[in-house]
């Protein structure tokens, strides 16, 4: 078993958002949104500078750390018609691999700060479990 860091360091953020991503590309249910608006290779096209993004959003979430500067919300404006199952299996993707990444107290950190990000996204597109029925 690898040891959970008991830190966070960009280093471990890294692996993490990489191996968060890789799930999330192979997944039914988001997968999809991700392929078309950034390709299905992370190392091509606009993977390297997204997950670069992410690492900078984490470390500023996680520790304060400056080098993140915008805010998620308006990128995902084109992402495509997202609905609630969508968001709650990106959570449940996260929750899972933050776990295998971090020790419980800052994984659940991490998850705590996700679930804020989720539901901030969820209100800027208007995602809500009514527009799944039409």
């Amino acid at each position: 078993m690898t040891k959970l860091a008991q830190t966070v360091e960009r280093d471990v953020v890294d692996a993490m958002v990489r191996k968060f991503y890789t799930k999330i590309l192979a997944d039914k249910i988001v997968g999809r949104f991700f392929v078309r608006a950034l390709g299905s290779d992370m190392n091509k096209g606009k993977w390297p500078e997204h997950l670069s993004t992410l690492k900078d959003f984490w470390m500023l979430m996680m520790r304060d750390i400056p080098g993140y500067g915008g805010h998620p919300a308006p990128a995902h404006a084109f992402i495509g018609q997202l609905s609630i199952e969508a968001f709650e299996r990106w959570l449940e993707l996260f929750h899972e691999t933050v776990h295998e990444f971090f020790t419980p107290e800052i994984a659940e950190q991490f998850y705590k700060k996700s679930q804020i990000v989720a539901q901030e996204l969820i209100e800027f597109l208007g995602v809500d479990e009514e527009d799944e029925d039409d």
